[in-house]
């Protein structure tokens, strides 16, 4: 069976199990070819919305979420979006919903996880022209994570006990020689505004739960932003989670197996794999995905030439990309 039919069929399954309108939106992981989550992507969450909806506000909606993160505002500004289109929103996480996946997922009245869900921390990083760049790498510059800035200011402060006013501000002198003042700027920006959005969106979740607990552990207390946070943790913490029972966690797995092998999740971009024997070769990659039943799917898709250039005995490897955008399918493929 083709792919976009047997994903259709497992839609309808999810749906009629959980009495709700799915959406899924993954953004890839795969090595080499990674995406996240950007605005770019809300107008066309806005034409799947019109087309579940009918111009009636849905009971409940789901989001089938996969991503890595992204752009705070563009989770938040996704969230917002959904809300208007349903009375409650669940969030299911069948396997990663970090970073500004899991503020999307603050937003949400219920986050369906199950044994392979994870979520993690949602502090930002800052990364701008004036960034630090990375040695020996011309025009590639280093994320500044916000909450990296704040531990060294608290490493100085309370473990090495560095607390004279004088000492302090020749330490904030040689962070600003290392790290350009306007993105120290950025940084602190970036952190007041995460927790904002974050109180904000626990409103729809917890409103009668500890946010200040809940966003401090998001935020700083869980030590690293690639720490995860499984079901029990989640709960823990304080939010509304579900476990997904046997048949939900089954299908929910299903669907997540079929997207994996359609995006390619697992397999690493390998040109010379593509290549082979052969000079050059055309190639095609699926690296983010939007679909629901009503509004069909929309892929990201990289379409590029691989070429081996010989240059006076020098063979180098050249990839010319020919498109980098979304695509509309409304059928099999």
């Amino acid at each position: 069976m083709e792919t976009m039919q047997v994903r259709e069929d497992q839609i309808k399954q999810l749906e009629n199990l959980r009495k709700t309108k799915l959406i899924i939106y993954v953004t890839g992981d795969r090595p080499g070819w990674e995406t996240q989550i950007h605005q770019e992507v809300h107008s066309l969450f806005a034409r799947h919305l019109e087309s579940i909806s009918k111009g009636k506000k849905l009971k409940r909606l789901s989001l089938f979420l996969y991503t890595r993160g992204g752009s705070t505002l563009a989770a938040w500004s996704l969230v917002s979006l959904m809300r208007q289109y349903c009375e409650e929103l669940e969030i299911i996480v069948p396997s990663k919903a970090h970073s500004a996946g899991t503020l999307m997922c603050l937003g949400s009245n219920l986050i369906v996880m199950n044994k392979r869900s994870t979520l993690g921390a949602i502090d930002p990083s800052v990364n701008t022209p004036l960034n630090p760049t990375i040695p020996n790498m011309p025009g590639q510059t280093i994320p500044v994570s916000v909450e990296a800035i704040n531990g060294y200011i608290e490493l100085v402060k309370k473990e090495i006990g560095i607390s004279d006013q004088h000492a302090l501000s020749e330490v904030v002198k040689v962070l600003s020689e290392k790290i350009h003042p306007l993105v120290l700027g950025e940084v602190y920006r970036a952190r007041t505004q995460i927790k904002m959005l974050a109180g904000k969106l626990l409103e729809l979740h917890a409103p009668n739960g500890d946010k200040e607990k809940i966003i401090s552990f998001l935020c700083s207390d869980s030590g690293s932003h690639d720490y995860t946070i499984n079901l029990k943790d989640a709960r823990d913490m304080g939010l509304n989670v579900e476990e997904a029972d046997d048949k939900n966690a089954k299908l929910i797995n299903a669907m997540l197996d079929s997207i994996s092998d359609e995006l390619d999740l697992d397999n690493p971009f390998d040109p010379g794999k593509l290549l082979e024997e052969q000079d050059q070769t055309d190639y095609c990659c699926k690296r983010a995905l939007i679909q629901s039943l009503e509004g069909k799917k929309h892929l990201f898709i990289t379409d590029g030439t691989l070429s081996l250039i010989n240059d006076n005995g020098n063979v180098r490897l050249q990839n010319t990309a020919k498109y980098d955008g979304w695509r509309y399918y409304e059928q099999n493929n």
